[in-house]
This record gives structure tokens, sequence and C-alpha cells, in this order.
């Protein structure tokens, strides 16, 4: 059992999180179960190991530098080693900006979807570096390349997450350490529950093309098993990515007039 490989997962307490950790809990990894949210944690390690695999709950706040170094050294202290990770953890708030509360909306989401992803990233590395081996895989957003109205601070923790991604892969290349990130477009999850989002005309992404939490926890195991720098999903989605950033100025016309126009109610 010693040599299973081990997957860290933040944000491991529902959704994606959950997902990732149940499937990789299957395949014979260890799983460190990282969220603030301790009972869930719980309950999905009984539950993983009940299939016979191996789980570490480890309460965790990744706003919290503190939080997430005590998280990397348990998991250290109990496994020896961290093979992946999955750098999960995020939430968002979909409102107009004025509207949003500078700590609750703006500070917290910066903290937690890239700050955390950051401070996570960089606990990990020096253990890393000293095997020369390892793999961040980041939990990136289609918002980091159409960043779309009401979406404003969460497109930029998304775009940051791409843009430290992209520079972390050519930094830690050369210790062998590989860099992936995980792009899904609409996912069926809690996250809709905390966006506090109020649609006057109704538009969501299409149930045709809205993904599981199971696909993308999937698509992280195809990662882990061979790395990918990017994985946008579902793939047509690449088609609407294309024409956004090849015309911004058609989008930014049918952003506005089909979406904040009417939701603003001018």
């Amino acid at each position: 059992m010693a040599g299973q490989p081990v997957i860290l997962v933040t944000g491991a307490s529902s959704g994606i999180g959950e997902a990732t950790a149940r499937l990789f809990g299957s395949r014979g990894y260890r799983v460190v179960l990282a969220a603030r949210r301790l009972d869930r944690l719980e309950a999905l390690q009984k539950e993983i190991e009940a299939q016979g695999g191996q789980a570490l709950p480890v309460e965790t706040d990744v706003s919290s530098a503190a939080s997430i170094q005590a998280m990397v050294d348990k998991t250290l202290a109990t496994y020896g080693q961290i093979d992946i990770l999955f750098n999960n953890a995020g939430f968002g708030r979909t409102k107009w900006l004025e509207e949003m509360d500078p700590e609750k909306d703006i500070a917290s989401q910066v903290q937690v979807n890239l700050t955390g992803v950051i401070q996570a990233t960089r606990a990990v590395l020096p253990h890393m570096i000293a095997r020369k081996s390892g793999h961040i895989i980041n939990m990136g957003s289609q918002a980091a390349f159409v960043a779309t109205p009401t979406y404003t601070v969460y497109a930029a923790t998304k775009f940051g997450v791409r843009g430290f991604s992209d520079a972390l892969r050519r930094e830690v290349g050369v210790w062998g350490i590989k860099v992936s990130v995980i792009y899904p477009g609409g996912v069926a999850t809690e996250f809709g529950q905390h966006t506090q989002a109020k649609r006057k005309t109704g538009i969501t992404t299409p149930k045709a093309l809205r993904l599981t939490p199971q696909q993308v926890a999937e698509a992280v195991l195809a990662a882990a098993r061979r790395p990918v720098r990017a994985r946008i999903m579902p793939s047509i989605t690449r088609v609407a990515i294309w024409f956004a950033t090849s015309f911004p100025g058609i989008n930014d016309w049918l952003q506005e007039k089909y979406f904040t126009r009417p939701e603003r109610g001018l």
C-alpha cells in the first residue's frame, strides 16, 4: 500500500472535488480530502475506505496560508509523499460589480480562487522539487477565456489561474513536475447555489452542454495518467471560445444586447 500514489484534493467536500476524490480512491490512489466541512470529509472517507481505498480528511481553509501549510504537513506526515495536487476549491459571486460586497464577494473570491491556488502550490513545491516529480492540476473555467457580465471577479481569478499555471509550467518543468489545467463550462454542482445570481433573462448553460462532476473528475484522472497542458470541456465549446477571442467586438455587442441591457432593464 505504501507505494500507492497520493493525490491531495482541495474543495473535496462537494461537487467536482468530491467526485474526483471518490474516483481516484477507487483507482488505488491514497486521497487527501481537504475542505472546511470536516463532517462531509469524514463521510467521504468512510465511503472510500468501504470500497477498499485510503483517505485522509484534513479540515482546511484555503484562504489561510497557515491552514494550507498545515494541510501539506499533515499529508507528508501521514503518507510521506504528494504525487498530485488538485487545486479545486473555489466559488463564484455573479453580481454586478457595484453590488458586490468588498470582502465577502470580492476579496474572498480572489483569496480562495486564486491566492489559495498559488499558496497551496507553493507549499507542495519544495517536496516535489526534492523528489524531481509531481503534478499540479488546477481547476480553471471557460471564464478564463471568455469573461461575461456579472463574472467580473470570478473571471479575473480564473484568468489569473490560467496565467499562473502557464508561468508555473515553465518554471518547474525542469524538475520533472507537470502542470495541467481543466477548463470546464457549466457544471451541475453547488456552485450555482452560491453565486447569488438573479437572472431576468433566464440565460444559463444549455442542458446539452452542462457537465456532471463525474465527467470533470474523469478528465482530471485522464490528465493525471497522461499529463496535458489544458483540457477544455466539452470540446465543442472551443468554437465559442475561438469566436469570442477572434471577434471581440461582435462578442461585446452580442453580450450587451442579449444579456446586459435586458438584465439591467435598459
